[in-house]
């Protein structure tokens, strides 16, 4: 693998690779579990003065209990819209609101809704896993242009599949021993 191409192109798809890994975990942390986490709610959209923007960008989150998630809001007259926008979303938490901060207590998850959960966690792995296949068929293709175009013998691009495909298969038992770890966490009771 002499050739600067090849490491330009195994150097991209590695990359590409993390990337679809660093998408998965923050997918499985918007899944929620009987615990409070903050990636539940950050990337919730509220109206803030006519502008729709995500929570994280307007308030503050603390843990101070495992089922207790604190927002604390930068500018008080946006309570109601956090407030709002928390209540209406599909997390089925209701938000009470002291005047100063915003307390998100998670009930515990019946058993129906763990199973449900993992249905979804496992749906979202698979996504990843779909991604992946995707970096190796794009990482394929521009070794047949560099094939092309460099004139790259046939025993080259055969090392090279051979790299990629462990690659390929690395990332897919990342993204399985993720799975398995949020389906623990989920069926915790």
């Amino acid at each position: 693998m002499e050739n600067e191409f090849i490491e330009l192109l195994l150097d991209d798809t590695k990359d590409r690779f993390v990337k679809v890994i660093d998408h998965v975990k923050h997918e499985f942390a918007t899944v929620r579990t009987g615990r409070a986490n903050s990636a539940l709610v950050e990337d919730l959209q509220v109206d803030y003065y006519g502008t729709m923007v995500p929570l994280k960008q307007i308030a503050n989150f603390s843990v101070p209990e495992p089922r207790l998630l604190v927002v604390s809001p930068f500018d008080k007259s946006s309570m109601a819209s956090i407030e709002k926008a928390i209540s209406t979303s599909d997390l089925g938490l209701n938000p009470s609101n002291d005047g100063i901060i915003i307390r998100l207590t998670f009930p515990a998850l019946t058993e129906e809704r763990r199973k449900s959960m993992v249905k979804i966690v496992r749906t979202k792995a698979e996504d990843g896993k779909v991604a992946v296949r995707g970096v190796r068929r794009h990482s394929r293709q521009e070794l047949e242009a560099l094939e092309k175009d460099q004139g790259l013998s046939k025993d080259e691009i055969e090392r090279v599949e051979k790299v990629l495909d462990k690659m390929t298969q690395d990332q897919v038992a990342a993204v399985d021993a993720l799975l398995q770890q949020k389906e623990k966490e989920l069926l915790d009771v």
